[in-house]
């Protein structure tokens, strides 16, 4: 833990390891010279066996070759998408980017030709490279519907067509790279709507990775587990960069099966594990329902939506690993804050954390962007290495998330204490008006997820005649009986003012989410205007 005493809310940037301004390209060959012999990426199967595997020196090589075929083929700067589930070419190619000053554009493999379409067209790739299928997505048919209508993709490469990959490797020139240059295009999540492309740079992914798994406890040589969806910052860029650029053995599996990975960890004794709060919730079912010996791991990470106290509690005991929060967003590389082991309980699981090494974070006023005093809510913002360039060709989103001081505003509302722990209270735009009260969803679901028998919580603001708006607390039970309303309203009462008592409440058995595990709140609005839940009322 920093010891801080501040008495603004405002961090500023402290040491860690050193910050090494570093390309892909930089990283990947220091490992392979240091550590050539040692396991970095293991494929795992469906049924969870190891199949193919490649050492630092070997994931070298190859990443290398195919990054002479991109460069015999690309210019630098170019896009490129990839549209594919979790497979060794998928970091292969995102290692062979970065070494040839490709920017790699990533794509949801859920994506469908509309959405595709449109993430190819505003980030001006000139080629893609997919994969047949995956769960039942027919992704080349996809692909090429999407690209039919779009004759600026020149190419349509699949990643296990090794000739294509690796044509023109003889004939490719590396250009030089540096640290800021751009390297991804990731679409932010859409929980609130349209997508718009963070243009990402080499410093931030892999000095971002690098600091999140050492504050996670990850150690050279370490294994781990990676069933995070690779199109997202935390598969590739926590876990692939920041685990490759520790040393550690990355075991890569194709999608996230709670049974399978059980079986994994039992076998190949990993000790780390990262996840989002559903797949936590999935591995401890798994794991008290087959007995399995876990023993070995260690270290736990969780972020990507509110993480339940009664969640790290659990896990603590199923495991005996406490859960360490993350926060953060695409357009911060992506983590601002963390959790360590060692917090105390309570900093575990009402707290995000202090920020990162080398990362400078403040709680603004929305209305006069002023830093305000400890404890005082605001918005959550940041500065440092790990921003953006950029939204991709949208200047007035970039004006709006980047001030003239370099600060990146998250969107989220939080406090700051005297140490420089975080909470987050809110989000500045899901702010419920209800009869000219504010009210932030984030309190009400902190309070609910309080309950035993409440795993997940999403508190929404719906239209209201009288009102203006009202609210809907959504939630995912732990019991075969949940409570009823009237429980429900109790108990909230007991810890919340009057006001913020939920008018309608709403079980649901699976959560519309985003490809990395974000609940889209959105989506639960619309379908409760349309009238498609069981809605209890107290």
């Amino acid at each position: 833990m920093y010891h801080m005493d501040l008495r603004d809310s405002y961090f500023p940037k402290q040491d860690g390891a050193p910050e090494q301004a570093a390309t892909v390209g930089d990283m990947l060959r220091r490992q392979a010279v240091e550590i050539p012999d040692r396991p970095a990426l293991r494929e795992l199967t469906f049924d969870g066996a190891v199949a193919r595997s490649w050492t630092y020196d070997e994931l070298r090589a190859d990443a290398m070759r195919l990054a002479l075929a991109l460069a015999s083929r690309h210019a630098k700067g170019a896009r490129i998408a990839v549209y594919a589930n979790n497979i060794p070419e998928w970091v292969l190619l995102e290692l062979a980017a970065g070494l040839a000053g490709v920017v790699l554009v990533t794509v949801n493999p859920a994506y469908q030709a509309r959405e595709l379409k449109f993430v190819l067209a505003q980030s001006q790739s000139e080629a893609i490279y997919y994969v047949t299928s995956f769960r039942g997505n027919p992704m080349k048919a996809i692909a090429d519907e999407a690209c039919d209508q779009l004759p600026a993709i020149k190419r349509r490469i699949l990643l296990t067509d090794r000739d294509a990959m690796y044509e023109g490797a003889d004939q490719g020139v590396l250009p030089d790279v540096s640290p800021h240059d751009p390297v991804q295009i990731q679409y932010t999540s859409g929980t609130t709507g349209f997508p718009k492309g963070a243009l990402l740079h080499h410093h931030g992914l892999v000095q971002n990775g690098f600091d999140t798994m050492t504050r996670a406890g990850v150690k050279p040589g370490d294994i781990f587990i990676h069933h995070m969806p690779l199109f997202h910052t935390t598969g590739c860029a926590i876990l692939v960069l920041g685990g490759l650029g520790l040393g550690a053995t990355m075991l890569l599996a194709p999608v996230f099966d709670p049974e399978m990975i059980t079986r994994v960890m039992e076998r190949e004794h990993p000790r780390f594990i990262l996840g989002v709060p559903t797949m936590i919730v999935a591995l401890i079912d798994q794991v008290e329902k087959s007995s399995a010996n876990i023993t070995s791991v260690e270290r736990m990470m969780s972020g990507g939506a509110m993480v339940a106290p009664e969640l790290v509690r659990k896990a603590k005991d199923v495991f005996g690993a406490m859960i360490q929060i993350v926060y953060g967003q695409t357009e911060s590389s992506p983590v601002i804050t963390q959790t360590r082991s060692d917090d105390t309980i309570d900093d575990l699981t009402q707290t995000i954390g202090q920020p990162l090494p080398h990362v400078e974070a403040s709680i603004r006023d929305p209305l006069t962007n002023e830093i305000v005093p400890i404890g005082e809510q605001g918005e959550i913002c940041t500065r440092g290495y790990l921003v953006m360039t950029e939204y991709h060709d949208n200047p007035e989103a970039t004006k709006a998330a980047i001030d003239g001081d370099g600060w990146l505003h998250t969107g989220d509302l939080g406090r700051m204490d005297a140490r420089g722990y975080l909470t987050i209270t809110g989000r500045v735009k899901e702010m419920i008006i209800r009869g000219g009260e504010n009210l932030f969803p984030a309190e009400i679901e902190n309070a609910m997820l309080e309950h035993e028998d409440i795993a997940e919580v999403a508190v929404v603001g719906v239209p209201d005649d009288k009102w203006g708006e009202q609210v809907a607390c959504f939630m995912r039970a732990t019991c075969d009986k949940p409570p009823e309303a009237a429980s429900l309203k109790s108990f909230i009462r007991a810890r919340l003012s009057p006001q913020k008592t939920p008018a309608f409440w709403i079980y649901v058995d699976e959560w519309p989410l985003t490809g990395s595990g974000k609940i889209q709140k959105f989506k639960l609005a619309e379908a409760f205007e349309r009238n498609e839940f069981n809605v209890l009322q107290a």
